[in-house]
C-alpha cells in the first residue's frame, strides 16, 4: 500500500519513559520500547525495507476521509485528531501516554493508550497495527488472547495490545462501524486489571490534570506563553526520569539535509546539550528535571573517575554506545544510511567539562531544592576543574563533532574556562575562601590566555579554533558564558562577521567551512535564537524582538522544531523534535518578553 511521503511536521507523546511520534493523519510513525533509545517499534518513519509502506507503524485510517484537524490538548501532551469523511461522519482519535501521580510516586508506564469516538454520524475506520522488531527486520508473531493482541519475538520489546475493539478487525485490517467509543492500550505484555475502555479513560483525566498542574507551575514570560509552554512540555518529554537522562532529540538517522549522510543516532544524552536544557527548564521553574539531570551526572563522574569525561551516554548511563549501519531500515525518504549508536562517545569534546560544572552549579544556590551541594560534592567538581586546566588548549573534536581532524576549539576552551571560574564562585558560597582565590586566580588567567589565541587580529573576529580562519556560530556564546563583554569592540566585529558569513536570511549556519562531509546545505534551527540573544544583549532590542517572531513562525502546525531549516524552502531537517531549537524558543522569550509588571 502507498503511504503519504513523510515529512517532520510531526506530533510527539510520551510521558518520560517512552514517546512515540504521530503523522498528521495520526499515523504513529516513530515509537521506541522499552524505552527511548531502544528499539523501535514503530519505525515507519525510516521506512523499513518491506513490500508496504504502512509496516512499522500504527494507522488509523477513517475509510472516504476529506478532511482532518489535530491539536494538543491545552497545555498538556495529550493529541487531538479529528477526521471528517465526504459524508459528514466524523471520529475523535486521543492519543498520549499514562503520567500522573499515585501512590506517592509517578506512575509513567511504557505504554500508548489510543481513545477512539465518534463524533457525528457512523464513521467506518481501519485499524493497521504493523509493529517491527530488531529495527525493522522482522515481523512480529501474533498471539490473540480473549481481549488482547501480544506482539512477540522482539524480548524487552514485546508488547501488548489490549482493546474492547473487535480482535478480528485489527488483525484482518477490515473497515468496522464505530458507533461507541473504543480503547486501544498498547502497553508491557500483561493483564490489564480493569476494562481497557474505563482504564484509558481513567488514565486520560489523571495523565490531563498532571500536566495541567505541571504547567500552572512554570515561571512564564508574559509573551509568547503558548510558544514557551509548547516547548517546555516537548523539552520534558525528552527526559528520561527513571535516571534523570535528558536526550538530545527522540529519533536517529534523520538526515541534516538530503542526501547528505549526516544522519547520526540523537537518542543519548549529551552532557553539553543536557546543560542548555537543565538551565532553561530550570530559569522555568522546574526544578524535579533539574535534581533528576544531576543525580545522573553525579553517578556518570562517580563511575569515570579519573579517565575523564565522554561527551554521551545512554538513557541508562551506559558509557559504550557502538555505532552501526541497520541495512533493515531504508531511512528517511530512502536516505539511507540508518545508524544506532553514535561514534561520538569515544571522541574527546573538552567542553563536557564545564558543561557538568555548569549544571551542578545550581545545586550550591538553588534554596528550592531538597538537599544543597556541600563541600563533598565540591570536592568531586574541583577534579573536574583540574581536568579542565589540563585539556583547554589541546585539540578535541569540537562541539560539532567532526571525525575527521581535530583543533583547539574556542568554545571548548571557553567552556572550561566557564567551569572553572564557577568553581570560584561556589568555593565563595561555601566559604572556603583559599579554593575561591585559587579558582579565581586559574580563571583570570585561563580568560586572558582564551581571548588571546581565539583572536584573529587579520580577520578581526574571534574563530572557531586557535590560530584559525573560520568562523563558528557558537562564538554568539561567547557573552552567555561571561567571558567575554557583549560591547566589547572584539565581539561586536565578530557578530558583524557573522552576520555577514553565516547568516541566510533569517536562519544560520553554525559554520560554512568543508567537513567530513563537504558543506553543510543547511541551517542549524539553534542559531538563530543564539543570534536573536546576541542582539539583544548588544542593544538591538526591536530587531531581536522581531526576528524572533518570524523565527517562531518557522514552527510546526504544533509549535515544535527539529534540528535544522532549509533556508530556502523552510523545509525541516535532522533529529526531532530537538531540544537544542526548543531551549532556543524558551531562552529568547525569557530574554525578550515585557515583564508581567510593565504589560499589566
Amino acid at each position: 500500500m502507498t503511504a503519504p511521503v513523510r515529512n517532520l511536521d510531526l506530533a510527539v507523546i510520551g510521558n518520560c519513559e517512552i514517546a512515540a511520534l504521530v503523522a498528521s493523519d495520526a499515523a504513529i510513525v516513530w515509537g521506541c520500547l522499552p524505552r527511548m533509545d531502544a528499539d523501535p517499534v514503530f519505525c515507519a518513519l525510516l521506512e523499513p525495507d518491506t513490500p508496504d509502506a504502512l509496516d512499522g507503524s500504527f494507522a488509523l485510517e477513517l475509510v472516504d476521509c476529506v478532511e482532518t484537524q489535530q491539536r494538543y490538548l491545552r497545555n498538556s501532551a495529550i493529541l487531538e485528531t479529528v477526521m471528517t469523511d465526504s459524508r459528514g461522519n466524523q471520529l475523535r482519535v486521543v492519543d498520549f501516554c499514562p503520567r500522573f501521580r499515585t501512590r506517592g510516586r509517578m506512575f509513567r508506564p511504557a505504554m500508548i493508550v489510543r481513545l477512539v469516538e465518534p463524533l457525528a454520524g457512523r464513521p467506518v475506520a481501519r485499524f493497521r497495527l504493523r509493529p517491527r522488531f530488531a529495527h525493522g527486520a522482522m515481523a512480529p508473531q501474533v498471539v490473540r488472547g480473549s481481549h488482547n493482541l501480544a506482539y512477540r519475538g522482539g524480548g524487552a520489546a514485546d508488547f501488548r495490545l489490549t482493546t474492547n475493539a473487535s480482535l478480528s478487525a485489527i488483525v484482518e485490517e477490515s473497515p468496522c462501524v464505530v458507533d461507541a467509543p473504543l480503547a486501544l492500550v498498547l502497553g508491557p505484555d500483561q493483564t490489564l486489571e480493569q476494562s481497557p475502555l474505563a482504564m484509558a479513560q481513567d488514565y486520560l483525566v489523571e495523565t490531563r490534570e498532571y500536566w495541567d498542574d505541571w504547567v500552572r507551575s512554570l515561571a512564564i514570560p508574559f509573551e509568547w506563553q503558548e510558544a514557551v509552554i509548547r516547548a517546555a512540555i516537548s523539552l520534558k518529554l525528552c527526559t528520561y526520569e527513571d535516571t534523570g537522562a535528558v536526550l538530545a532529540a527522540l529519533t536517529t538517522s534523520l538526515p541534516e539535509s538530503p542526501g547528505s549522510g549526516r544522519n547520526w543516532d540523537y537518542r543519548y544524552c549529551w552532557l553539553r546539550d543536557s546543560y542548555f536544557v537543565i538551565q532553561t527548564l530550570n530559569r522555568l521553574g522546574t526544578t524535579r528535571t533539574m535534581e533528576g539531570y544531576l543525580r545522573f551526572i553525579d553517578q556518570i563522574v562517580v563511575r569515570c573517575g579519573d579517565d575523564g569525561l565522554q561527551p554521551l551516554f545512554s538513557a541508562s548511563g551506559e558509557a559504550e554506545v557502538p555505532e552501526r549501519t541497520v541495512a533493515s531500515l531504508r531511512g528517511y525518504r530512502g536516505m539511507g544510511p540508518v545508524r544506532v549508536g553514535n561514534h561520538a562517545y569515544l571522541q574527546r569534546q573538552h567542553d563536557v567539562y564545564g558543561a557538568v560544572v555548569l549544571a551542578s552549579a545550581h545545586s550550591f544556590f538553588d534554596e528550592r531544592l531538597t538537599s544543597l551541594g556541600d563541600a563533598v560534592q565540591f570536592a568531586q567538581l574541583e577534579s573536574l576543574g583540574t581536568r579542565a586546566l589540563a585539556v583547554h588548549d589541546r585539540p578535541d573534536a569540537g562541539p560539532w563533532e567532526f571525525r575527521g581532524f581535530e583543533r583547539v576549539h574556542t568554545f571548548s576552551a571557553a567552556m572550561c574556562w566557564a567551569g572553572v571560574d564557577r568553581l570560584a564562585k561556589i568555593a565563595r558560597r561555601l566559604g572556603l575562601q583559599d579554593r575561591e582565590d585559587y579558582w579565581q586566580s586559574q580563571a583570570l588567567a585561563l580568560r586572558e590566555h582564551i581571548l588571546e589565541r581565539a583572536w584573529n587580529p587579520a580577520r578581526g573576529t574571534f574563530t572557531s579554533s586557535y590560530g584559525g580562519e573560520d568562523l563558528d556560530a557558537t562564538a554568539l556564546l561567547l557573552p552567555e558564558l561571561g567571558i567575554v563583554d557583549p560591547l566589547d569592540p572584539r565581539f561586536l566585529a565578530t557578530l558583524e562577521a557573522i552576520e555577514r558569513e553565516l547568516k541566510d536570511g533569517d536562519l544560520l549556519y553554525r559554520y560554512r567551512h568543508h567537513d567530513d562531509f563537504g558543506k553543510p546545505a543547511t541551517a542549524f534551527t539553534i542559531c538563530a535564537f543564539w543570534y536573536v540573544n546576541a542582539l539583544a544583549a548588544v542593544g538591538r532590542r526591536d530587531e531581536a524582538r522581531a526576528l524572533f517572531e518570524r523565527l517562531l513562525a518557522r514552527r510546526t502546525r504544533l509549535g515544535l522544531l527539529s534540528e535544522d531549516i532549509d533556508p530556502a524552502n523552510g523545509e525541516w531537517w535532522g533529529n526531532y523534535p530537538q531540544t537544542y531549537s526548543l531551549v532556543g524558543i524558551i531562552n529568547s522569550a525569557l530574554r525578550l518578553s515585557r515583564s508581567w509588571e510593565d504589560a499589566l
